[in-house]
């Protein structure tokens, strides 16, 4: 196998192993390109590049430690492939560490503004009302954007008030509605949806003038959009995703319950939430407490 074809193969083999995301692997393909220009300006390819070469491509240039412990991640795992298929002797990252950085919190909306933001739509139009849908679904389930635009109509069960979804690597989850997701997808499904068709047939729940399923670049314009007209800054549909996990553990929901909720395979990713709790709890002692 030639260096440039490395890439390829690795990226189809993580596919065709794990399912990722077409998202993720497009983000890999970034990272190991950069790279590997890089190293290029050394005359070096991945055959041919020592731990000194990888470093200077990993960590010589004005860029973030995140991203930075990003690539490095990515670019272990490729190098554990191509020692898998025999074609290099030794691991050249087995030495490199990633820069140590603060772990950064994500900004969350507390639940008054959720409360405007989730009226913000004008429910008397069919583009409204779907808007709403769509926001009480994300926000009483927490899927991730690209969950919440391929939902089906045979993974709403309204009766049981549950959805079915498939998220990261494949993993299925059941995720309770609650009830006022519940109702508003009624009222959506039974009026508006069926004028944005206007007679079209469609598995998919959340519609478009264009007879479709919406796009994830347009669920982003419907938060950023609504959320702009109560006055809520760069909020995005993961905004909305770590609102619904931070408030359920601000009300004492158990770390594995979210967890499951979340879909995520790794309980120290849902453990953030405990941490952003810690904070919120901490500003208000500092904001009320008389010694705070």
């Amino acid at each position: 196998m030639k260096a440039e074809q490395a890439v390829d193969a690795f990226l189809d083999h993580l596919w065709l192993t794990e399912r990722l995301a077409a998202n993720t692997l497009a983000a890999y393909r970034r990272d190991l390109n950069k790279i590997a220009a890089r190293l290029h300006t050394r005359n070096k390819d991945w055959l041919t590049a020592d731990g000194t070469d990888l470093a200077y491509a990993l960590f010589d240039f004005p860029e973030k430690a995140t991203s930075q412990a990003r690539a490095l991640s990515c670019l272990r795992r490729f190098y554990g492939y191509l020692g898998q298929q025999s074609l290099l002797p030794h691991d050249p990252t087995l030495h490199l560490k990633a820069p140590r950085a603060g772990r950064s919190l994500p900004l969350v909306i507390n639940e008054a503004q959720v409360t405007a933001l989730l009226a913000a739509p004008d429910i008397a139009t069919a583009h409204g009302l779907r808007d709403s849908a769509l926001l009480e679904v994300m926000y009483a389930t927490g899927l991730r954007v690209s969950e919440a635009v391929a939902l089906t109509l045979g993974e709403i069960d309204l009766q049981r008030g549950v959805l079915h979804t498939v998220g990261k690597g494949d993993k299925e989850r059941l995720v309770p509605l609650g009830e006022v997701a519940v109702e508003r997808l009624q009222q959506y499904l039974a009026t508006a949806r069926t004028q944005l068709l206007k007679g079209t047939r469609s598995d998919d729940v959340f519609v478009s003038q264009k007879r479709g399923r919406i796009s994830r670049q347009l669920a982003w314009m419907i938060v950023k959009r609504h959320a702009a007209t109560v006055g809520i800054a760069h909020l995005t549909p993961h905004g909305l995703r770590h609102a619904f996990a931070t408030h359920l553990v601000n009300h004492g929901a158990d770390l594995r319950v979210v967890q499951m909720l979340l879909g995520h395979a790794d309980i120290g990713t849902t453990q953030i939430y405990t941490h952003i709790a810690a904070e919120r709890l901490k500003n208000l002692v500092r904001q009320h407490h008389p010694r705070g």
